[in-house]
């Protein structure tokens, strides 16, 4: 197989941006605030060119302080945009998100970097810090959609034990769906960059099972401590309606 990989030139990757303006034309139509989606577009593309030079530095350096300290912003970030809430002031809750995502998130990072991968440094940035944003990310949405669900249901007086059921299933819909359609509708972005990189398939699909058990426990853990952490502040709002 061929082991490199074709680079985009910014000429052709222009051509991606396509669809992009046309959905946000179509959001400028429907009236639902396109200059929202405008910013969140420039801030990823800046972002991520951002953290292309960033990691480049990072996995020159091989510090375990600098990938002890990108973790730690990823998680305090994650942590914070996690949190939608109308009636709850994000700060009340900020803390318990923290703690939510770093057990769901930290202990399957540990599983699967000193477990599954046995890494050698232990903090081998190349795979710790792309395995943790998936971590992370995929709990943050997890705890996003939780929260979000969890408020609309005890708005509508919905009891707390109930509305926790209900806020875990619909934190659950994505991955869930991801799980039951993997290899045969989509290929997940980890193993269609190890086959476009010349990584043989059946590596490739071990590597992307790895993935989806990792983030289908930290999203399902981190939903489950968030939900049991807030309860004292919903039980109370809940009786006050």
């Amino acid at each position: 197989m061929n082991n490199s990989i074709q680079t985009i030139p910014f000429t052709n990757l222009v051509l991606a941006f396509i669809p992009v303006i046309v959905v946000i034309v179509i959001i400028w139509k429907w009236g639902l605030g396109y200059k929202r989606s405008i910013y969140a577009v420039f801030r990823m593309l800046i972002q991520l060119l951002l953290i292309g030079y960033f990691l480049t530095y990072i996995f020159e350096s091989d510090s375990s302080l600098i990938v002890i300290a990108v973790l730690a912003v990823m998680l305090f970030t994650s942590s914070w945009i996690a949190l939608h809430t109308k009636t709850i002031p994000r700060r009340v809750l900020y803390l318990k998100s923290f703690g939510a995502i770093s057990i769901g998130g930290g202990i399957i990072l540990l599983l699967i970097t000193q477990g599954v991968l046995n890494l050698h440094p232990w903090y081998l940035p190349s795979y710790t810090i792309p395995l943790a944003g998936m971590i992370f990310a995929n709990a943050m949405n997890s705890v996003s959609l939780a929260v979000e669900r969890l408020e609309a249901e005890i708005n509508r007086n919905v009891p707390y034990e109930q509305a926790r059921i209900i806020a875990l299933r619909t934190s659950l819909i994505p991955i869930t769906n991801s799980l039951l359609v993997v290899g045969l509708v989509s290929l997940p972005g980890m193993m269609t960059g190890q086959i476009l990189s010349g990584v043989s398939p059946f590596i490739a699909a071990r590597y992307q099972i790895m993935v989806m058990c990792m983030i289908f426990g930290s999203a399902g853990i981190s939903s489950a401590c968030f939900l049991a952490l807030v309860r004292s502040n919903f039980t109370t709002k809940e009786k006050n309606i």
